[in-house]
């Protein structure tokens, strides 16, 4: 499960305990290198890092980071990629020698598929494959056990400056020659309104499932779906790959009543939500074994979180504290065999 452990230890100790108490061995958790190396080049802050790692481990957890959001001295945008490479390389480099067998494992950079997170350019897999070798190369000198994730990439039918379909990209990446620096392919599996069972070409074929505004070829339609992962597993397949397995890093299901939310068209209820995770964690483990790995839900909720939020209506928990307040999809998924 993903969840937000940065700021507040007495919530993120409550929030670990929910994991743990579910019957989850993972948690995600995003590090963001701004808030680490924020000041200067060298200029390590680890009092977040210390704490939130101690009490990963005191929870029995596992932990997979998400490294991403570069500090403004080396490049100034929202997120995306260092101006220097290989000041990317530096930093990793620190942070997996200091957690040497403490953290299991490294996301590298977040949907470089949109420019919103490559620093507002065009998508470009060649460039995210340099940093993602460098990544690979400097956490494998520090931990050579760490295990290396490629970032999740985001499902869109969009082909443009602005975004680029994921199995492009990924396509994008192994004529870069990423195939090397990864051990395990990240991928983002969202539902939207579908059930995790429906095959990607029936829900391109059907609009009921689909954006009813999106006017992209049928093809691209198949990323409306959770079985969408299966299209980027068959590129890995095709490119000679298939021995490694994919991490699902953000999967989930909205319940966004807002009518004018550019997710409602999406949204399901609660109720749905819930089966859905349920049969999609079934799903995977009978028709995916042994090619999936970690498979990383979306959200327990961020403190801060208000109904304005979009990430609001995604999470499995409230977010309130110290009141513990859990949705149906929280109940449903501690119950479920492991």
């Amino acid at each position: 499960m993903q969840a937000f452990l940065w700021w507040r230890p007495e919530v993120a100790d409550r929030d670990l305990g929910l994991i743990k108490e579910a019957g989850f061995g993972w948690v995600k958790q995003g590090f963001g290198w701004r808030d680490i190396e924020g000041a200067c080049k060298g200029c390590f802050d680890w009092s977040f890092t210390d704490r939130v790692v101690s009490q990963v481990e005191n929870h029995g957890l596992d932990l997979v980071a998400r490294l991403d959001h570069q500090p403004y001295w080396a490049g100034e945008y929202s997120n995306g990629p260092p101006a220097n490479y290989e000041d990317f390389g530096d930093f990793v480099y620190a942070l997996a020698s200091r957690y040497v067998g403490r953290i299991r494992a490294y996301e590298i950079w977040n949907e470089p598929n949109l420019s919103r997170e490559w620093g507002e350019r065009p998508p470009n897999p060649a460039e995210y494959t340099a940093l993602l070798k460098i990544g690979y190369q400097r956490i494998k000198e520090a931990d050579p056990n760490a295990m290396v994730i490629s970032a999740g990439l985001t499902p869109t039918s969009r082909w443009d400056h602005v975004a680029v379909p994921d199995v492009e990209f990924l396509r994008g990446m192994y004529a870069a020659g990423a195939k090397p620096y990864f051990d395990v392919l990240g991928a983002h599996g969202a539902g939207y309104k579908a059930p995790p069972e429906i095959d990607p070409g029936v829900v391109a074929e059907h609009p009921v499932w689909g954006n009813p505004g999106d006017p992209s070829p049928t093809e691209r339609k198949r990323v409306y779906c959770f079985r969408h992962v299966e299209d980027l597993r068959q590129v890995m397949v095709e490119n000679g790959d298939a021995d490694k397995q994919v991490a699902i890093l953000e999967f989930g299901w909205t319940s966004d009543p807002r009518p004018d939310s550019p997710y409602h068209w999406h949204s399901v209820s609660n109720e749905e939500k819930a089966d859905y995770f349920v049969r999609a964690y079934q799903y995977a483990r009978e028709n995916w074994s042994p090619w999936i790995g970690l498979m990383s839900l979306i959200y327990v909720a961020d403190p801060d979180w208000t109904e304005e939020a979009e990430q609001y209506w995604w999470a499995i928990t409230f977010p309130s504290y110290p009141e513990t307040k859990v949705h149906l999809a929280y109940e449903q998924l501690k119950a479920m065999p492991k």
